[in-house]
C-alpha cells in the first residue's frame, strides 16, 4: 500500500496535515502553499497506464498523492468530472502538426485547460468537507486571468453548501473571456471586475485569506475560505494526469518506445501547468526538457536565465492574457523544491519578492534547475506561428498555444534537440477569435468578436465551440466593477455580513 502523503506550508506553519485539509484550506496560514512531503512514485507501469483511458490515468495518479480519500470518493470524482460535459470521448486528444504533439487541454465546457482540474475540483472540494465535517459554506475567492475565472464558476455553480466568488481585472481579459464570466448564472456565484491587472486582483485575494479578523468574521457567520486557483493543491494534482497520460498515449500509439524521453512545453503565467508537469517527471514519467514558454510578460524567462525573479518591470497586455502575469504564484513551490525543502529559505525569499519585488536564488538551487529551458515570444511572433501553423499544417490554435509553438521552434534551432515533444495546448481558437483572426489575415474591426467567430469557423472548417455560441445573446448578470483596494467591502457585500 502506498505511503501516505501529508501536506505542509512552502513558509513552514507548523503541522503537517492531510490532503483533503489542504484542498480545503486552499493557502496556508502563513501565505505558503501547500506541498507534499514526497512525490511518490507511479505504481503501475507507464506501458500499463497505456492501457488505461483518461479517467483510470487520473485514478492512477491521484490515488497517490490524495491518499486520505478513499477509492470509491476518488474515482466517484473522477468519473463525474470527467463525462458528457467534455466534447471529445478522450478528454484531452493528441494532435501531430508542425512537427510536434499538441494535446489538446480545451475540450471541457468553458473551452479552456482549467477545466481538466476544475471540473473536478468540486467534488474533491465537497467530499473533504464531509471528510472533515465542516458545518460552514464553503466560500471560494479566486483571482483570474481569464480562464480560471469561468472554469471555476462553471464548477461550483448551484453546489450546495459553496458559494463562488470571482475578481478579474476588467481591461486585461478578452471580449470573450469577459462574457464567459459575466454570463454565469447560479445564485452562489458572484463575479467582480478590478480596476487593476491580474497581478493586483491576485495581490487582493491572498491578502483576504491571510486576514485573521475576517476569517473570524466570516466564521461567525457560517462562512470559510478556500481557493480555485491554481495555488490550491487540489487543482495542481488534477492536472499531474494529463502529462502522464499523453506519454501513455504516444507509447500507446508506437511513436515512442518504453522509457524514451520526450520534451514538454508549456504556455506559462501562473506556473502550476508547467509545475504539474514537472511532478509528472517526479513520479517517473521520462521527461527530459520542461520548456516554460513566456510571453512579453517575460518574468520567468528571465529568472531561468539568470536566477533573479524579479517583478519591477512593466506589465504588458498581451493577445495571451491568461499568461499576463508578473508574480507566478506556483512557482514558490518549485523554490521550495530545489531549496531542499527548506521553509525557511523558502520564506525568507517570499518576503524579499513582498518587498523589494525581486529575489536571487542561490547557485546550489540553479542546479537544481537543469531540466527547465526558458523561453519567450513577441506578439509578431506569436501571431506569425498562428499563421504558420494554419497555413502549413491545417491546424487552428490559440494565441496562448501559439506562444509555445514559437518558444519550441527556438529551442529546436538553438540546441537542434529533436526529441518527441508535447506542446500543452490550452485554450480554443474561438476564445480569441480576434487575435486569431488578425493573425491569419481575416482581421476586422467593424465585426463583433460573435461574427468573427463564424467567419473563422468558415475558414478553418471547425464548428464554433458550444461554449461560444451558448453566451451570444446569455443575460449579463454580473455587472460590479470595483477599485482593487474594495475586495473585501465587494466580498462582504455578496455575503451580507
Amino acid at each position: 500500500m502506498a505511503k501516505e502523503v501529508l501536506y505542509s506550508s512552502t513558509r513552514g506553519e507548523k503541522g503537517n496535515i492531510k490532503a483533503s485539509e489542504a484542498i480545503l484550506r486552499g493557502l496556508a496560514g502563513d501565505g505558503g502553499l501547500y506541498v507534499p512531503d514526497h512525490i511518490p512514485h507511479l505504481e503501475k507501469s507507464l506501458r500499463e497506464i497505456a492501457d488505461l483511458d483518461y479517467q483510470g490515468t487520473a485514478y492512477e495518479v491521484m490515488k497517490l498523492l490524495l491518499t486520505d480519500y478513499t477509492e470509491e470518493e476518488l474515482k466517484y470524482c473522477i468519473s463525474h468530472a470527467y463525462d458528457s460535459k467534455f466534447d471529445t470521448q478522450e478528454i484531452a486528444p493528441l494532435s501531430e502538426a508542425d512537427g510536434a504533439f499538441y494535446l489538446e487541454l480545451y475540450h471541457g465546457s468553458t473551452i479552456a485547460f482549467k477545466d481538466m482540474a476544475l471540473s473536478i475540483l468540486p467534488y474533491l472540494m465537497t467530499t473533504a468537507a464531509k471528510k472533515n465535517a465542516v458545518k460552514n459554506d464553503i466560500v471560494i475567492l479566486t483571482a483570474t486571468s481569464g480562464d480560471t475565472g469561468k472554469a471555476a464558476l462553471a464548477g461550483f455553480a448551484d453546489v450546495p453548501g459553496t458559494k463562488i466568488i470571482v475578481f478579474y481585472p476588467k481591461h486585461g481579459v478578452s471580449p470573450i473571456q469577459e462574457r464567459q464570466m459575466v454570463t454565469q448564472k447560479g445564485d452562489n456565484t458572484c463575479v467582480i471586475g478590478i480596476e487593476g491587472n491580474f497581478d493586483d486582483a491576485q495581490t487582493g485575494v491572498k491578502k483576504l485569506f491571510t486576514d485573521k479578523a475576517l476569517a473570524e468574521l466570516m466564521d461567525s457567520k457560517g462562512f470559510q475560505f478556500s481557493s480555485a486557483n491554481s495555488i490550491n493543491i487540489g487543482r495542481l494534482v488534477p492536472q499531474i494526469a494529463y502529462y502522464v497520460y499523453a506519454y501513455c498515449k504516444l507509447l500507446k500509439e508506437g511513436r515512442i518506445a518504453d522509457g524514451d524521453e520526450i520534451n514538454v512545453v508549456v504556455p506559462t503565467g501562473n506556473f502550476g501547468n508547467i509545475l504539474a508537469a514537472y511532478y509528472a517527471k517526479n513520479m517517473g514519467v521520462p521527461i527530459a526538457k520542461l520548456i516554460c514558454a513566456s510571453n512579453s510578460n517575460k518574468v520567468l524567462f528571465d529568472f531561468f536565465k539568470s536566477g533573479e525573479y524579479d517583478r519591477n518591470r512593466d506589465f504588458v497586455l498581451t493577445s495571451s492574457p491568461s499568461m499576463d502575469i508578473l508574480i507566478s504564484s506556483n512557482l514558490e513551490r518549485l523554490i521550495y523544491h530545489i531549496a531542499g525543502n527548506d521553509s525557511v529559505k523558502d520564506a525568507d525569499l517570499m518576503a524579499k519578492l513582498s518587498n523589494d519585488g525581486k529575489y536571487e536564488i542561490t547557485d546550489d538551487m540553479r542546479a537544481k534547475l537543469d531540466s527547465f529551458y526558458g523561453g519567450y515570444a513577441t506578439e509578431e511572433e506569436t501571431f506569425a506561428t498562428i499563421k504558420k501553423v494554419f497555413d502549413g499544417a491545417g491546424y487552428l490554435i490559440d494565441t496562448h498555444t501559439a506562444v509555445a509553438s514559437a518558444v519550441y521552434d527556438k529551442y529546436k534551432k538553438e540546441t537542434g534537440d529533436d526529441k518527441v515533444t508535447v506542446i500543452a495546448s490550452t485554450a480554443s481558437p474561438f476564445k480569441f477569435t480576434r487575435s486569431v483572426m488578425n493573425a491569419l489575415g481575416h482581421g476586422d474591426d467593424s465585426k463583433d468578436d460573435f461574427a468573427l467567430a463564424d467567419e473563422l469557423s468558415a475558414i478553418s472548417k471547425v464548428d464554433i465551440p458550444e461554449a461560444v455560441t451558448s453566451i451570444r445573446t446569455a443575460e449579463i448578470r454580473h455587472k460590479t466593477v470595483v477599485d482593487r483596494t474594495e475586495m473585501e467591502k465587494a466580498v462582504k457585500n455578496f455575503l451580507g455580513i
